[in-house]
């Protein structure tokens, strides 16, 4: 590795652990958005993220796009979807968040890497390797034991877990090619009616805290466009820089973060029977995690070893690596 790729890696590195660090304290960002419903933040989210990146794509004049996106029926159905999809998603999140389920939130990011293998298996027939297996077990006991724990299942964090990992799903299904900011115009754009129509529905019925309740609030309301792009623009950034193997390990900040923001600064209450739950979630997520590690170093011998083979000479070329994980859907 060259010290151009180093210094290229080390930047990578940290703008994807930036873009983790600010998904993992949306709770403390979302919890300012009172007295907003959760309704009407999604709602507000939608439309001042399609504002900003729309005036982004704007400005770089990148909108032809689009065009070719609407004469393909298919790929823009499954924007639709993946726009509901993700819609969704925000949406229980933020009630989660505004009704003081922060801690069950964390627990749906943690469990989205096992939900995606998982549907992996039942949609699409994939099969597992013998440690994917392991970890998918521990995964149900963990859920199983979280069941009786709580008394009912944990709804909020299996919603969460998926609803981002049939995103996932369907992006990679449908071959839905569009970089990470294209995505985010294509998808809010599809649900724009449905905000548009939540607002409306919310002034009529007096119920809008929108220009209600200050400067501040309207303001903050307005920067959930910034709160869901950054973060989003960071991890693209961070993708392109440094292997996927990398910034898939680093997605499990997102969650640790917000478990900590749930526990030590909302106040809420994690009983010590709970905490077994999560340790079982934690050891399923190492597993899958060296198994992961395990098939990045495996497919990259594999690469440099055909390379010398046909070439009769080492290879210096940087391997390519697999497609391992999606940016978070927060």
């Amino acid at each position: 590795m060259t010290d151009e790729q180093a210094v290229r890696q080390q930047r990578g590195t940290a703008y994807g652990f930036l873009a983790y660090l600010l998904w993992g304290i949306f709770p403390l960002y979302f919890a300012t958005l009172r007295p907003a419903g959760p309704w009407e933040i999604v709602a507000h989210r939608i439309v001042w993220t399609l504002v900003l990146c729309g005036l982004i794509l704007l400005v770089r004049r990148d909108l032809r796009w689009m065009v070719a996106l609407a004469r393909t029926p298919r790929r823009l159905l499954g924007v639709a979807l993946a726009g509901g999809l993700i819609a969704t998603n925000w949406g229980i999140y933020t009630y989660a968040v505004l009704s003081g389920h922060v801690t069950e939130a964390a627990l749906g990011y943690f469990l989205n890497p096992l939900v995606t293998v998982a549907l992996g298996v039942v949609i699409l027939r994939e099969r597992l390797r013998r440690l994917q297996w392991i970890a998918v077990g521990i995964g149900v006991v963990a859920a199983v034991y979280l069941t009786i724990d709580y008394g009912s299942p944990p709804w909020i964090s299996l919603a969460l877990a998926c609803s981002f990992a049939l995103y996932s799903l369907l992006k990679n299904r449908l071959g839905v090619s569009l970089s990470a900011l294209r995505s985010l115009v294509g998808e809010t754009l599809a649900i724009l009616p449905v905000a548009v129509v939540i607002l409306l529905w919310l002034a009529r019925e007096d119920a809008t805290t929108w220009g209600g309740h200050g400067a501040v609030h309207t303001g903050l309301l307005m920067t959930t466009g910034v709160a869901t792009a950054v973060p989003l623009l960071l991890f693209a950034a961070a993708a392109s820089r440094v292997p996927l193997s990398t910034v898939g390990l680093l997605q499990f900040l997102t969650p640790f973060l917000q478990l900590l923001c749930g526990v030590l600064l909302l106040g809420e209450t994690v009983p010590a029977s709970r905490w077994v739950g999560f340790a079982l979630v934690w050891l399923a997520l190492v597993v899958l995690s060296t198994d992961m590690v395990r098939q990045v170093r495996r497919a990259r011998r594999e690469r440099r070893a055909s390379r010398q083979a046909g070439r009769g000479r080492p290879s210096t070329e940087t391997d390519p690596e697999p497609d391992l994980t999606d940016p978070a859907p927060l």
